[in-house]
């Protein structure tokens, strides 16, 4: 059998490089870079009528810049709900 090998879309190893970065060294950019470039990787792959390989990875990339943003937003919910109610409760109490 001779399989010819496919390219593998740069964007989606792109996505989930910086996937990896939004949960070490670049935690705001590098999630939202995932989430765009993995996006623009998926639909780059889907264009390609099955020349192009790297679902995965792209995939893999916007999981991991999606959970990223989230756990992001609700951390800074936390914190305002945290530190509301205490300000909250030292009003009530003068």
């Amino acid at each position: 059998m001779n399989a010819i090998a496919r390219p593998t879309s740069s964007l989606s190893v792109v996505s989930l490089v910086f996937g990896i970065l939004g949960w070490t060294f670049l935690p705001a950019i590098g999630a939202i870079a995932a989430v765009i470039t993995g996006h623009m990787a998926r639909a780059e792959i889907r264009r390609s009528g099955g020349q192009i390989e790297g679902d995965g990875m792209a995939v893999a990339g916007l999981i991991l810049g999606w959970l990223a943003i989230g756990l992001a937003i609700a951390s800074v919910a936390a914190f305002l709900l945290f530190f509301g109610g205490i300000a909250a409760i030292a009003a009530l109490s003068h």
